[in-house]
C-alpha cells in the first residue's frame, strides 16, 4: 500500500521514545491543511503511536489498538498482534486505508492493513511518502551523532520535508522515557 501525504518517523535510543510527524494534509495535488496531528500518546503516555493514510480510517485503527491496549493489560507486543489480525480477517477493517507506527518505551512497530507487524531491528519506524526519506536521515544520524531520540526525530523529519512534496516542516514530536 503506497501511503502519501505525511510523513511518521519514531525512534527508541538511551532509553528514550520519541515519535514525530508533520503537519501537512492534501487531497491530490492540493495542500488543505498545514498544521495536522497525526500522532497520539496511548495509555497514559506510555505508547506512541503515528498514522498515515486516510485519517477517518486512522482513527478507527487507534481506537481499536488502545481497546487491544486495555484488553490485554498494556501488552503492547500482544495489541499490535491482535491489531493485526483483526485488521486482515474483519469485513470492515480490511478496507481501511492506513498504516500505523507505534513506539512504547523498549519496542517499535509498523503495523499496516495486510497483517504486517514490523518489528524493526534498530527501533527506528517510518511510513509516509516521506518516510523513507526520514528513515536514512534517521539511520545516518543514529550512527554518526550524538543527538536524543527527539532531535534525531526532529532532524529526519527536516529533511524529509526538503525532499518530499507531501511532507511540510510543520513538526510535533511527542517523547517518553524510561
Amino acid at each position: 500500500m503506497k501511503i502519501r501525504s505525511t510523513t511518521i518517523i519514531g525512534i527508541i535510543k538511551n532509553g528514550e521514545a520519541a515519535i514525530g510527524g508533520d503537519g501537512q494534509v492534501t487531497l491530490g495535488n492540493t495542500v488543505m491543511k498545514h498544521n495536522s496531528m497525526k500522532i497520539r500518546k496511548l495509555m497514559n503516555g506510555k505508547v506512541l503511536t503515528g498514522f498515515a493514510g486516510s485519517t477517518a480510517d486512522a482513527f478507527t485503527l487507534l481506537q481499536r489498538f488502545e481497546e487491544k491496549l486495555e484488553q490485554y493489560r498494556g501488552n503492547v507486543s500482544r495489541a499490535v498482534v491482535e491489531l493485526a489480525k483483526d485488521w486482515r480477517t474483519d469485513k470492515y477493517l480490511r478496507r481501511l486505508e492506513a498504516m500505523l507506527a507505534i513506539v512504547s518505551e523498549d519496542k517499535s512497530y509498523v503495523v499496516s492493513g495486510t497483517g504486517d507487524v514490523i518489528e524493526p531491528e534498530d527501533n527506528i519506524v517510518a511510513i509516509g511518502s516521506g518516510g523513507m526519506y526520514a528513515l536514512a536521515a534517521a539511520k545516518m544520524l543514529l550512527k554518526y551523532s550524538n543527538l536524543s531520540a527527539k532531535e534525531i526525530v526532529e532532524e529526519s523529519l527536516k529533511t524529509a520535508a526538503d525532499i518530499c512534496i507531501y511532507t511540510n516542516d510543520k513538526i510535533t514530536v511527542e517523547v517518553i522515557s524510561k
